[in-house]
């Protein structure tokens, strides 16, 4: 451990063929090690519940002694689960250790890009990023913010977002992303339980949330605008560029001694969980969360190209799996950021898709959906050649990625000359060769992938929720393998990420090494059960939260992540349920519902989203959505349909072109050809009690700002359930 003088004792335990309770086999343990640090006497000094306070003078990547894994107290510090070997083995970084090595390495690669009014990027190095964000940290510190105590950001991913999270960690404080789609409420909830002393704003239209609820964030001192212009004649609001000034004249002394006090074992940002039951939870993640979580996902990946690759950020900052990709595994691999527009996930990412050409994609399933629309679209209006040259091609397509994932494709077949004659060589053409793969690569292949942007793009990524088996099949024939991340806040971001071609259409990725998983509840080391998980990459505790710290993390130091899976011989990761989303019907048979529902959406492409009900009911029900176009500029579903939705129902023979048309006239032909779509889907079911018996088409498409959906895109069932409930309770009358 880099900065820490003191004796480090070492307890390897054999774990590989470890039985826990109930006969559950911790997978991925070899043998771990306890950073067990003593103070200057040689005596631990610990609060009484375990947790060292006292602070030395050897960071930012020393490990201050703690004789516990977790804490919900700010200004405290927890043991790291370092192990003896494997990637778990990696000597602990705090985050400006790994900015200040990273510009020791790459100085003056580029770091970030920022297209300007101009139309012109915008780009800064690394060696530049660091001066401005000590510059900003000076800045801050001059303000007032405390030790321990948050910077708040709220507004939408840039350059100055960024700058803003490091340098509150520099300067000793909490970084704290809000959702730019938060009301000023929520915003408060945020602001006063991470005890805000700063909060930078993107705009106007967020400093006025703030503003509407200053008065009761008594910590408060000063809010920051970086976009627009800025009235500072409000007391204590101020431009991101006077804070730049502000900074620029400090000296650099205080920010220095802050930086000797940084233990890499304590909290630098809190992640707020979505808040889909009650109020957000802080998470506190540790500097050795986030910077080991991100090696650990750089090492899965693999071929990282340190000043080659490039990613777009786009999705919410605020979100853990936006945090630990697009700030820290960049950072740690020297890759340069590319900004996307605000209105991205509105229309306008394709456009900087083809401009900047990423190497690494990572996106949500709503993107890879529309995606697969647009395509679908494109196609049906192709003429019958293109039509069956694209069939043919996705044939191929499909055929050789299935022989790569199951390793039946050598390598001698991966390179065959185009002159081969025999009738072997010939049949293992038509059946689906690198041959017709390449050929299929040339003719059509590489003309969607720049169509899209992705010409480039050697990794594709889905998080966040599931995706459908049906729509990554469908890409995976046209030639891009979508692989999957799972994990959540509580375990910084990832514990399972799939390469290809180590994959499986319907997996939640491979589970990464360093990292130790069990199943609650199965008498299988395979599971299924509660996926648990433990390492360096789960979370010191919620804040201010010891009772919730305890249920998420038990006496054993497992995290529990409520949900239910299994894992293969291939060691990938397969969620099967949800436990708080696990419907008990009145005849006691549990159902998972996410499976259900992908069913019917796979055999109704041009509904929005399929909602299954059924907890405690004597049958299942389903409520469905119509695809309606957005506003642009609010992004509120509206009325009208999609304009694939319209050909669809056009299709079916009605004239209906609203979905209050449809609704209100309970359109006959639409309303046949969904019942018709859910009769398909219940073929597939396992019982009769899995099968779908009624349901409703609602009256509008789901959002996130009219609340059924999260700022990932994820469905709030509970909000749903409520929104909705008079419809549910019309399935179930006599």
């Amino acid at each position: 451990m880099s900065g820490a003088s003191d004796p480090i004792t070492r307890e390897v335990e054999d774990q590989s063929n470890h039985v826990a309770s109930g006969g559950e086999v911790i997978i991925g343990k070899i043998a771990k090690e306890e950073v067990m640090e003593n103070t200057p006497n040689g005596t631990p000094n610990n609060t009484p519940n375990g947790v060292s306070r006292e602070r030395h003078l050897n960071g930012p990547d020393q490990v201050v002694p703690s004789e516990s894994y977790t804490t919900s107290l700010p200004g405290e510090f927890v043991k790291l689960r370092i192990e003896s070997r494997g990637p778990a083995a990696e000597p602990a970084i705090s985050v400006p250790g790994l900015l200040s090595r990273t510009v020791a390495r790459y100085p003056d690669a580029t770091a970030l890009a920022t297209k300007k009014a101009d139309g012109k990027w915008h780009k800064i190095t690394y060696k530049q990023y660091q001066q401005r964000v000590r510059t900003a940290a000076k800045g801050f510190l001059k303000l007032g913010l405390e030790r321990t105590n948050s910077v708040c950001i709220l507004g939408f991913n840039s350059e100055e977002w960024y700058i803003v999270d490091l340098a509150a960690i520099h300067a000793g404080g909490y970084a704290a992303g809000i959702y730019t789609t938060n009301s000023a409420e929520a915003c408060y909830h945020c602001l006063l339980s991470s005890r805000a002393n700063i909060c930078a704003v993107q705009d106007k239209k967020q400093l006025d949330k703030i503003l509407s609820v200053r008065d009761r964030l008594p910590l408060l001192k000063a809010i920051v605008q970086w976009e627009g212009k800025v009235d500072t004649s409000i007391p204590g609001v101020y431009s991101f560029d006077q804070v730049m000034e502000m900074g620029a004249k400090e000296p650099d002394t205080e920010l220095d001694n802050v930086l000797k006090t940084i233990a890499v074992n304590e909290c630098c940002t809190l992640v707020y969980t979505s808040g889909t039951v009650g109020a957000p939870k802080a998470v506190m993640l540790s500097h050795d969360n986030l910077t080991w979580d991100a090696f650990s996902i750089s090492e899965r990946v693999g071929d990282l190209k340190p000043t080659q690759d490039r990613l777009i950020s786009f999705l919410p900052l605020s979100h853990v799996a936006a945090q630990v990709v697009d700030i820290y595994t960049t950072l740690s691999n020297a890759i340069c950021v590319y900004f996307a527009k605000p209105d991205a996930l509105k229309g306008s990412l394709v456009e900087t898709l083809r401009e900047v050409k990423p190497t690494r994609f990572l996106a949500v399933p709503r993107v890879w959906e529309k995606m697969y629309e647009k395509i679908m679209a494109v196609g049906a209006s192709s003429g019958y050649i293109k039509k069956q040259i694209a069939m043919w091609a996705k044939d191929k397509g499909l055929k050789y990625h299935v022989a790569r994932i199951n390793g039946s494709l050598s390598s001698s077949m991966n390179s065959l000359p185009l002159d081969f004659t025999t009738g072997e060589m010939v049949k293992f053409w038509i059946d689906g060769s690198s041959f017709g793969y390449k050929m299929a690569k040339y003719l059509v292949f590489n003309k969607v992938h720049e169509t899209l942007g992705l010409d480039q793009c050697t990794t594709f990524v889905t998080a966040a929720a599931p995706l459908s088996a049906d729509i990554k099949k469908f890409f995976l024939s046209l030639d891009i393998p979508i692989v999957d991340a799972f994990g959540m806040s509580e375990a910084s971001g990832a514990h399972s990420l799939s390469i290809y071609p180590k994959l499986s259409l319907d997996s939640a990725g491979e589970l990464l090494q360093g990292t130790e998983t069990k199943f609650g509840g199965s008498i299988s080391s395979n599971g299924p059960g509660e996926i648990m998980m433990r390492g360096r990459h789960v979370f010191m505790g919620y804040l201010n939260d010891s009772v919730k710290t305890k249920d998420a993390i038990n006496d054993d130091g497992w995290l529990l992540s409520g949900d239910i899976g299994r894992v293969d011989s291939n060691n990938l990761l397969y969620i099967t349920g949800r436990i708080k989303e696990l419907l008990i019907t009145a005849g006691g048979e549990n159902i998972a519902p996410v499976l259900i529902e992908q069913t019917i959406q796979s055999e109704l492409l041009h509904i929005g989203y399929a909602v299954l009900i059924g907890d405690k009911r004597k049958f299942l029900a389903v409520l469905i959505t119509l695809k309606a176009k957005v506003d642009p500029e609010t992004a509120d579903a509206l009325d009208e349909l999609e304009s694939e939705a319209r050909k669809w129902v056009a299709s079916l023979g009605s004239t209906a072109t609203k979905i209050s048309e449809i609704v209100n006239k309970k359109d006959p032909a639409v309303y046949k050809a969904i019942e018709e779509g859910i009769g398909r889907a219940n073929k597939h079911a396992i019982s009769n009690a899995q099968k779908v018996q009624k349901f409703a088409i609602l009256p509008s498409d789901f959002s996130v700002n009219s609340g059924e959906l999260g700022p990932t895109l994820k469905i709030k069932r509970n909000v749903v359930y409520e929104k909705y409930k008079d419809i549910i309770e019309d399935f179930y009358k006599e």
